[in-house]
């Protein structure tokens, strides 16, 4: 890579002429900590001047960005922008309304609170992309919106959305929802999570470790199906295995069979590791560019709806449901995505979402997980979560024309967005330095596991990242042991930390000239999660949240979830609110000057709960609509 500036410290932007993305932009910023902390970092790697700590710590977070030339953003980030500010106070109101309570606490068959602040970290990280959007959009000569408003609840109700438009279709699971899961318990106590993507491995693995065969064939189904469901119902046979043997077995196990594994690491020791990157991607120059910047209004560069280059092929119509772009940011830019599973398809499915005509690469016959159950006229539901509105050509990125076909196409993008495994862009003669070249002004983005920064890291999947920075100790509370969630958090934050990369690449790009070469990771989006607590740990405070915390209470029919700063009071009437219904029970605390609300505990209902007014909508197929992000002046 082109990269300028070598001495600039590893992990944060690379500077790129004369700038980063937000250099001359000062941005003034109000609000609570928990909705401004992980954006004021972002920003000031991004290189914008923001003050240490916001000008009040109370109410909705509000940002304000002037740069010369761009004239001035504004952003009103809230913890509740489609509930009501009743049902949603604070990080725990957030979680319990949204239905976020319920998927996380599926392995243990009752609703339970992420100890760590995810909502408000998701809804920072929409707040920056919506900022770098807009200034690209002014950076662009365009006009467009200039105000835009998000919130936690917005925020979350994205990162259920697959498991909400799961449960909102009438075809059943594959594999019905049941309390169980990883991780795995050695001899020795080490706790670890197994990584492997397909039966042949997970057999030999359990084999090797004289499992039971029922148990074995048994197991894969629950365990395959764990990212969708977020439990995993596995035979206790399987578990006993685990803890007959000593963790040097199973690793020797893990190695011969080709399934990997990975010890719980510790906050602890994360805080003694070689410290994280200062921001969560990478920007450097693309080699080979080097067009001037345009003056005036850019010309866009859609990709050509009538015909294509040879060796790719149409794929099936993708559904309707996108939003009209024409007055978003991104519009008239287009987005070459060739994406598996969550982090790249969700990074896109945001460009998209802020205007940009995103076009899927599928291999030939098209996407398998098109067809993941459960289904919503044939197509899966979470599927249409991640991919809807996009376009698709089907290419055979394996063969010599479909490779060409691929630089063809990406000579008339903006951005080429993958997340293929590490070596495989370089060997398919796909990666930035080969397409630089085809497109000099082109933002190359690679949405990556581990970004290369942790020798020896096992397969970068989201529970093994979980597992390699203790996520599963920040996502507890002290009274529980360490245990990786099964919500796909990093997936889903690693595809918003991905967006938010390409934003900045294409901001950079328009004010430099140069193409750009961006890079992010599920490491990095672990790192921001768990920066809070890794803190606490390295100044040698007790990194976990306290007993109980987040933990909704149960009601007479069903759970109730009070704020962070009314648990105490919960606490103290957590007999009488035992006995009383959840409607009942948050009136009462309510009375007494607490915040609580109802816990969700069926995603099937939330079209229905009065509390989201008729944000959740259907597409074409049927299949649930979680609202935008962001709602633009």
């Amino acid at each position: 890579m082109n990269a300028v500036n070598t001495a600039h410290a590893v992990g944060s932007p690379t500077v790129l002429g004369a700038h980063r993305p937000l250099e001359e932009v000062d941005v003034q910023v109000s609000g609570p900590a928990a909705l401004t902390a992980p954006a004021l970092a972002h920003l000031r790697s991004l290189g914008a001047g923001v003050p240490e700590t916001p000008a009040e710590r109370t109410g909705p977070a509000r940002f304000t960005a002037t740069g010369s030339g761009l004239g001035e953003v504004t952003a009103r980030t809230a913890w509740a922008d489609v509930l009501p500010e009743a049902d949603a106070a604070d990080e725990a109101t957030v979680q319990a309304a949204t239905g976020m309570m319920h998927v996380h606490g599926r392995r243990d068959g009752a609703p339970r609170g992420l100890a760590v602040d995810y909502a408000a970290t998701c809804a920072s990280v929409l707040t920056v992309q919506g900022l770098l959007a807009a200034l690209l959009g002014r950076a662009r000569g365009g006009g467009g919106a200039t105000d835009f408003a998000t919130g936690a609840d917005r925020a979350a109700l994205l990162t259920i959305s697959q498991y909400a438009a799961a449960a909102n279709t009438p075809e059943a699971e594959a594999v019905p929802p049941a309390p169980g899961g990883p991780p795995f318990t050695a001899a020795c106590g080490t706790r670890f999570e197994l990584e492997a993507l397909d039966p042949a491995p997970w057999a030999r693995f359990w084999r090797t470790l004289g499992a039971p065969e029922e148990a074995i064939r048994a197991g894969w189904p629950a365990f395959q199906f764990r990212y969708a469901t977020a439990c995993a119902p596995l035979p206790e046979a399987l578990h006993h295995t685990a803890r007959a043997v000593s963790w040097t077995r199973i690793r020797e196990a893990a190695a011969s069979s080709g399934a990997e594994v990975c010890a719980l690491h510790t906050l602890a020791g994360r805080a003694a590791e070689t410290a994280p990157a200062a921001a969560p991607w990478k920007l450097t120059a693309l080699s080979g560019a080097g067009t001037p910047p345009a003056s005036g209004p850019l010309s866009p560069s859609p990709l050509p709806s009538c015909s294509l280059p040879a060796g790719a092929q149409p794929s099936r119509a993708l559904p309707s449901g996108a939003l009209s772009t024409g007055s978003l940011p991104l519009s008239g830019l287009t987005v070459l995505e060739a994406g598996r599973r969550v982090q790249a398809p969700l990074a896109a499915h945001l460009l998209g979402l802020l205007g940009a005509d995103v076009v899927r690469i599928e291999p030939p016959g098209g996407d398998p997980l098109r067809g993941m159950p459960p289904c919503a006229e044939g197509v899966s539901a979470r599927w249409l979560a991640l991919n809807r509105g996009k376009r698709a050509v089907e290419i055979d990125i394996k063969s010599a024309a479909g490779q060409g076909a691929l630089r063809e196409l990406a000579a008339g993008a903006d951005v080429f967005l993958h997340n293929w495994a590490p070596g495989k862009a370089e060997q398919f003669g796909l990666g930035a330095g080969h397409l630089a070249p085809v497109n000099p002004r082109l933002v190359y983005a690679y949405t990556s596991g581990w970004a290369g920064r942790l020798p020896g890291a096992p397969m970068g999947t989201d529970f093994m990242v979980q597992a390699r920075t203790a996520v599963g100790e920040a996502a507890r509370p002290a009274d529980e042991p360490p245990v990786p969630s099964l919500m796909t958090l990093i997936d889903v934050l690693g595809g918003l930390v991905g967006a938010e990369a390409v934003l900045a690449g294409l901001l950079l790009r328009e004010r430099s000239g140069h193409g750009v070469r961006v890079e992010s990771s599920l490491l990095g989006a672990a790192e921001t999660l768990t920066a809070p607590a890794v803190r606490r740990a390295a100044a040698g405070q007790d990194p976990r949240r306290p007993a109980g915390f987040r933990r909704p209470w149960a009601t007479a029919d069903g759970w109730l979830a009070p704020s962070d700063e009314s648990s105490p009071m919960a606490h103290a009437e957590s007999a009488r609110l035992r006995e009383l219904p959840s409607d009942q029970a948050v009136a009462a605390l309510r009375e007494q000057g607490g915040s609580a609300t109802a816990v969700t505990t069926d995603l099937g209902a939330l079209p229905e709960d009065p509390r989201l007014r008729g944000a959740l909508t259907r597409d074409s197929h049927g299949s649930l609509v979680v609202p935008s992000p962001w709602r633009f002046a």
